[in-house]
């Protein structure tokens, strides 16, 4: 068995221009993204293992938020998690599998999530 670390970072609420329909292809709408990212650890974290050992939730937060293109239009919510996953393995090496889901927030009338999950390993 391969050891792994799992980083989460969920339900962040970011504005994305996506959309196919006329209504949603001029103004972001809102999404709630969430991260699951496995990363390839050392052999052991000891007390005063440096996070370089790890990586930084902020990093997972920034593929999601900042590193999206502001002003690109993303036809399909698929599009926004593929250039997320490509955000996270283009940072690190040491990504082996990103999960992302989104919701899209706007289209909910009753609270429920609507959305699409995208896995993908490192090839």
């Amino acid at each position: 068995m391969t050891d792994r670390l799992t980083l989460n970072v969920h339900d962040l609420e970011v504005m994305v221009l996506t959309g196919i329909y006329s209504e949603e292809t001029h103004l972001p709408q809102p999404l709630r993204i969430s991260l699951t990212v496995d990363l390839a650890v050392p052999d052991r974290f000891d007390p005063d293992t440096p996070l370089s050992a790890s990586k930084n939730y902020l990093d997972l937060k920034h593929a999601a938020t900042t590193a999206l293109p502001t002003g690109v239009h993303f036809t399909l919510v698929e599009a926004v998690a593929e250039h997320i996953c490509e955000t996270l393995f283009l940072q690190d090496a040491r990504v082996t599998r990103v999960e992302v889901s989104i919701v899209k927030l706007a289209i909910a009338e009753a609270g429920e999530s609507i959305g699409i999950t995208l896995v993908r390993n490192r090839r």
